[in-house]
């Protein structure tokens, strides 16, 4: 089932207004994919990128075009391992600096 659009927005206002929500997340990710999830790793992942650093400066942040960005989060796509470690790395740094203080390992 498609996600509505008003609920993606409803996530992304509640990432940029609630650190702790924003950390829960990536978090999450992170576990998703350890456990053999990495559809739904990635639809967390594409939300994360639009409501923190945003696809482009994603793109200029680990060297890799925009469109690619894309294609790697969507459900069909199959990032390597080095780009996903970019693409944590980079969202890391950006909720680190919106929350002003470090995600707890």
């Amino acid at each position: 089932m498609a996600l509505t659009r008003e609920f993606r927005q409803t996530v992304m206002a509640r990432i940029q207004t609630e650190p702790e929500f924003a950390i829960a997340l990536y978090q999450e990710a992170i576990e998703l994919f350890l456990s053999g999830e990495p559809e739904a790793a990635k639809n967390i992942l594409r939300d994360l990128v639009n409501a923190t650093i945003g696809f482009e400066a994603l793109s200029q942040a680990i060297s890799t075009p925009p469109k690619s960005l894309h294609r790697m989060l969507s459900q069909a796509g199959n990032p390597t391992m080095s780009k996903l470690s970019a693409i944590f790395a980079a969202l890391r740094e950006a909720i680190q600096k919106q929350i002003g203080t470090p995600i707890p390992n």
